[in-house]
């Protein structure tokens, strides 16, 4: 038990959601490597999706509750007089 208290104590969640949003900045500014037909396509695939995993990720909200690691993503959209990318997470 006193191992996860140290933990808690030591984590530093804010600087994990940090690094996050710098991989999914990396992700969009990663070049392409010299693919073709298939291969290709699936290089594109991987890097939307990770974009959209570190994206989320790196726009979250986190603390540590009771030992627990709880990361809050809001995935609703924007209200309609809030420019897309205000909440000034990776889109922004």
């Amino acid at each position: 038990m006193d191992t996860v208290r140290g933990m808690e104590d030591e984590f530093d969640v804010d600087a994990m959601v940090n690094r996050f949003r710098e991989r999914a900045t990396a992700v969009k500014s990663r070049g392409m490597p010299p693919l073709e037909g298939v291969d290709r396509r699936r290089f594109l695939d991987r890097m939307k999706l990770d974009y959209q995993d570190f994206a989320m990720l790196g726009d979250a909200t986190g603390t540590i509750e009771d030992g627990v690691l709880v990361l809050r993503v809001d995935l609703r959209p924007p209200p309609p007089d809030e420019p897309v990318g205000g909440g000034g997470g990776v889109g922004a």
